[in-house]
């Protein structure tokens, strides 16, 4: 799998530096990780961190193999099994390149401990639904957006080669066009659970 190209790094590092204010994490769940490149990003700041990914797609599971997770779920945030299964296991929970439902956020909240962080990085301002749901909003910020509907999480499993290279250049390329476009800025914003947020 070839390692992400210099300014997709460049953006996932920016993501994940967000996160340097506060202890470094034992544990972080990145959902819709597709090929993990965001926790190989985020590795080069939390090296002790233990990164898992959670994905429909059996890519995470290739990312697994491959080292670039330490655990790989197959699946969504929001089925019962995984969500229980995961309750209350990591100090953050990543939800980038998403449009996130109330659903996610009790599921991202369900599976993070009290006193966690929950990053997140939407097109639309998730503010006033995260203090809905109990959370205390620690910082906002506008920036540039991950693209959505990436060409590489669309790449069946095992694809290397030409093929691969060809699927990150139309992305950046993308990236390029939608510059200006209502994709181009995206809310990032950090929430911490508090302890007596309350979790399906």
């Amino acid at each position: 799998m070839p390692a992400p190209t210099a300014p997709s790094v460049r953006r996932l590092r920016s993501t994940a530096r967000a996160i340097l204010r506060f202890p470094e994490p034992e544990s972080w769940l990145d959902v819709e990780t597709g090929d993990a490149d965001f926790p190989e990003a985020a590795r080069r700041f939390f090296p002790y961190t233990a990164f898992d990914g959670l994905d429909l797609s059996h890519r995470v599971l290739h990312a697994q193999a491959v080292e670039r997770l330490e655990e790989g779920h197959l699946g969504r945030l929001t089925d019962p099994q995984i969500t229980a299964r995961l309750r209350a296991r990591y100090d953050v929970v990543s939800l980038l390149n998403q449009r996130p439902r109330t659903r996610d956020f009790q599921a991202a909240l369900a599976v993070l401990r009290p006193g966690g962080h929950l990053l997140v990085e939407c097109q639309d301002d998730p503010r006033a639904e995260l203090e809905l749901q109990g959370c205390t909003i620690v910082t906002t910020a506008r920036r540039s957006a991950h693209i959505p509907g990436r060409v590489t999480t669309r790449l069946p499993p095992g694809v290397i080669g030409p093929p691969a290279f060809a699927a990150r250049a139309l992305d950046h390329a993308l990236a390029l066009l939608l510059a200006g476009t209502r994709f181009a800025k995206a809310y990032r914003v950090i929430a911490r659970k508090n302890a007596g947020t309350s979790a399906p």
